[in-house]
């Protein structure tokens, strides 16, 4: 019996002692709302769902105008974040969230779909201009600064130059990239976690 209190002992002094504080911060970027869930661009939001189901962490308090969880992934105290804000004033909620936790801009990692990349493939960046994508735009604007690493997920291009780039990635996925696109948020989940080890010249030169 007194091993077994022991044991209560060691538990409680567990559950007590302080957690590391937060140094990294992950966004994954799409819109919220069922209608958007698996368009191209929900492809941050997918990864970050992937990579949360893989580490059994879940992205449901709300909270820094996102939906959040926590997890320690390679030995960093990580939040990870999913914008509810709509894609265009995603910086809204990356300020709120890096201000709490002074999070400088290398420590943000963003997730979100490129339209330059066929779907299948990735991109890795340490920093870099908006590229026109309006999410990463709004993230620079409100943290004021460019050197943010990026994982930048291939969703394809305009099917031909006339159509309306909103309707393109407000698209579903279509049933023949499905498989090439899954297999690609895996892979955006292996670089993810190369680069919370500071690994992300390896990760560069294993998926670019």
């Amino acid at each position: 019996m007194a091993d077994i209190f022991e044991l209560f002992k060691k538990i409680q002094k567990t559950s007590d002692a302080p957690k590391q504080p937060i140094s990294h911060i992950v966004v994954g970027l799409g819109n919220p709302g069922d209608k958007y869930a698996h368009t191209r661009h929900n492809a941050g939001f997918m990864a970050l769902d992937a990579f949360s189901e893989k580490h059994s962490f879940k992205t449901d308090r709300l909270k820094f105008k996102s939906l959040c969880g926590e997890a320690v992934i390679s030995q960093k105290h990580v939040l990870f974040i999913k914008p509810q804000t709509f894609m265009n004033n995603s910086g809204e909620a990356v300020r709120e969230a890096a201000s709490f936790y002074k999070i400088p801009s290398e420590n943000i990692i963003v997730m979100f779909d490129d339209i330059s990349l066929e779907p299948g493939k990735m991109r890795i960046r340490k920093k870099g201009s908006a590229g026109g994508h309006n999410g990463i735009k709004s993230i620079i604007e409100h943290i004021g600064s460019e050197n943010f690493p990026r994982i930048k997920i291939g969703v394809g291009s305009k099917p031909h130059p006339d159509y309306d780039l909103a309707d393109w990635v407000l698209g579903e996925i279509p049933k023949e990239s499905r498989e090439v696109f899954f297999d690609v948020l895996m892979h955006a989940g292996e670089a993810l976690e190369m680069m919370l080890e500071n690994k992300t010249d390896a990760a560069m030169a294993k998926f670019n």
